[in-house]
């Protein structure tokens, strides 16, 4: 078995640790949330804001592009669902939280 685990040798009792190592642990570790804080949490609930305005800001007659990248203009809506015309006499529902962006009017005829 000595061929996979080496031999423990005692070592000579060392000098103590020093007492400032804890509360340099506990600022580190502070400081680690508070950077994740400001970079990755803070931005996200920024975008979610933004993204639940403007999906509560959606009206009848909007040009939307989904997060499936259809893009159509807005016939109905509802509470939690909208009714898109993708072409002439095809209509698609589709939830409200799906729309990716609001298009600028006219979009949809400019593209064809």
């Amino acid at each position: 078995m000595s061929l996979f685990i080496s031999s423990a040798w005692a070592q000579a009792e060392g000098a103590a640790p020093q007492g400032g190592g804890e509360l340099f642990q506990i600022v580190f570790l502070i400081g680690l949330f508070a950077l994740f804080y400001f970079i990755a949490i803070r931005p996200q609930r920024k975008r979610q804001k933004e993204h639940a305005a403007m999906v509560s800001a959606l009206s009848k007659g909007d040009e939307v592009v989904t997060t499936s990248g259809i893009l159509g203009r807005i016939t109905s809506l509802d509470d939690n669902y909208m009714v898109l015309n993708v072409a002439n006499n095809v209509d698609m529902k589709f939830q409200r939280i799906h729309v990716h962006a609001v298009l600028p009017k006219g979009t949809l005829k400019s593209i064809g």
